[in-house]
């Protein structure tokens, strides 16, 4: 019976809570498996959700009303009033002042500091999401992706090339200079000898000559 009574808490009357830990589960599991940082931001908004609904859930009060003094229990109403006009004035003084209030009245009010609270991670949670979006966006301007294998393995080759001594840069820049300079003569070589062919005149055969020597015959 204790077990059946676990289970049906768990899933009826508690069902709500069980789905707000799913929920954190899998934006928990979206941000740290996911390799792709749009992805990774999706998991983080569906874990401040579930974040935001749990603690909603914990401020629920069934049968609770917003907390401000109902009008038996405001010391400035009628029946303050009517107190007020049976004691002295001094007393009268005193009962219009703050009255605090007994445990069983303050259950019938509901917590509104949950409530604060969460309507200030919203706003942060969206600021948040904006931010990170913006800089996802300018990311990929500057590499081209948004995986994050392939950014870690740009950036290392970033590092690497930073790493590298002044000298060492100089040597390299010299390197790729001179391949340059010979790349270049070498294609200006073969314009060159293109242009060459191009205004040689072009050789007779043999047989072409020997027929213009060859004299015409008499009639």
């Amino acid at each position: 019976m204790d077990g059946g009574s676990l289970v049906s808490e768990l899933l009826i009357e508690r069902l709500n809570y069980c789905i707000y830990v799913i929920l954190l589960l899998i934006g928990l599991w979206a941000m740290l498996a996911k390799r792709n940082l749009v992805k990774k931001l999706i998991g983080m908004s569906i874990f401040q959700t579930a974040i935001i609904l749990f603690y909603v859930s914990i401020a629920v009060k069934k049968d609770a009303t917003i907390p401000i003094y109902l009008a038996e229990h405001d010391p400035h109403g009628s029946h303050a009033q009517e107190s007020a006009d049976q004691n002295t004035t001094g007393n009268q003084e005193s009962s219009q002042g703050p009255v605090a209030l007994q445990p069983e009245t303050v259950k019938g009010y509901a917590n509104p500091l949950p409530h604060v609270l969460m309507l200030t991670a919203i706003v942060v949670g969206v600021a948040t999401l904006g931010l990170a979006l913006a800089l996802t966006q300018r990311i990929y301007q500057g590499y081209g992706t948004i995986e994050e294998d392939e950014l870690l393995d740009k950036l290392d080759r970033a590092d690497e090339r930073a790493s590298v001594s002044p000298l060492i840069r100089e040597k390299r820049n010299e390197q790729r200079r001179e391949a340059n300079q010979r790349a270049r003569a070498r294609a200006a070589g073969g314009l060159v000898a293109k242009g060459k062919q191009k205004a040689q005149p072009k050789r007779t055969s043999p047989r072409s000559s020997v027929d213009e020597e060859k004299p015409e015959p008499k009639k």
